[in-house]
């Protein structure tokens, strides 16, 4: 190969090797000595506008965990016409737990911060609104296993009086869809028929941590300090299909936590799938029944 084929080939390979690739990282919240960042992805496609942009927020426990774990969902998106922003927030159960030792408000204090967080990067992107160009009311956010916990709340939480910063989210903002990896909520009550979002689910039914249908967080016993009832993945589909709401819940059989992060970091095909039947205005209320091959 002469020089001029090599150095036009290394091109090629670095223009192939960034395609796809290309990520943002923007602070979306300053307070007291910490800053909160976000990792954005954006549609590779540069003439595609109003698109929609999930947020993801990741899992680990409240503990640990960071926005890496939504990058691999971020790049799958790009290349299907859609913007993904992986955010950074408060591990502020680091060092200490969130199992049963842990008392309950800690624990509903947790979910509310990381819900408050959740809505100050929501309004952050969409200050950015006519730089980024997607559609705000084709804004969805996603979690594994405690971003699923996150998530949940930050769409049924009243941000008023649950808001722990700026409060800068509108009253009148709702998100279009939710994707919840092995999440669970504390109160039914809060999904309301007016506030119903339409959601994708998916979930061991054996999962240990975090209930699949009805239980304490964690299957801590009423004596522990953590005892707190949660609505899991099969509950709150009931609940929607009720609500004549769509949602789309896959139940692994025999399976655990291992699946929380279970179509984003592979198969994301199925997240693309659900997001474009929610645009669509499709109405869908599927259970869909595997047999699960992780713990």
């Amino acid at each position: 190969m002469n020089k001029k084929c090599l150095v036009f080939s290394l091109l090629l390979f670095a223009t192939i090797l960034s395609y796809g690739q290309d990520m943002k990282t923007m602070v979306y919240l300053k307070y007291d000595s910490t800053d909160l960042s976000l990792d954005l992805f954006l549609p590779d496609d540069k003439t595609i506008e109003d698109f929609p942009l999930v947020i993801y927020v990741h899992g680990g426990g409240f503990s640990g965990g960071n926005r890496g774990g939504g990058h691999k969902l971020g790049k799958y998106l790009a290349t299907k016409g859609m913007a993904t922003a992986s955010i950074s927030y408060t591990l502020s159960r680091k060092g200490k737990g969130f199992g049963c030792e842990n008392a309950q408000q800690e624990k509903i204090y947790t979910m509310q911060l990381v819900a408050s967080e959740t809505w100050e990067a929501t309004a952050f992107l969409l200050t950015q609104l006519s730089e980024l160009g997607f559609d705000p009311n084709k804004v969805f956010l996603a979690g594994s296993s405690a971003g699923a916990e996150a998530i949940l709340h930050a769409a049924y939480l009243d941000r008023e009086k649950f808001g722990l910063h700026e409060h800068s989210l509108a009253s009148d903002f709702k998100y279009a869809g939710l994707i919840s990896g092995a999440g669970a909520i504390i109160d039914l009550s809060f999904i309301t028929p007016e506030k119903a979002i339409p959601t994708m689910f998916f979930h061991g039914d054996s999962d240990p941590l975090v209930p699949y249908n009805i239980a304490s967080h964690h299957f801590c016993s009423p004596e522990d300090p953590g005892w707190m009832m949660m609505f899991g993945s099969l509950a709150i589909s009931k609940h929607l299909e009720k609500l004549e709401v769509p949602y789309q819940l896959y139940s692994f059989t025999g399976g655990g936590h291992g699946h929380a992060g279970e179509y984003f970091y592979q198969d994301q095909g199925k997240v693309e799938m659900f997001i474009r039947q929610v645009l669509s205005g499709n109405r869908f209320y599927n259970h869909l029944i595997q047999i699960s091959t992780k713990p």
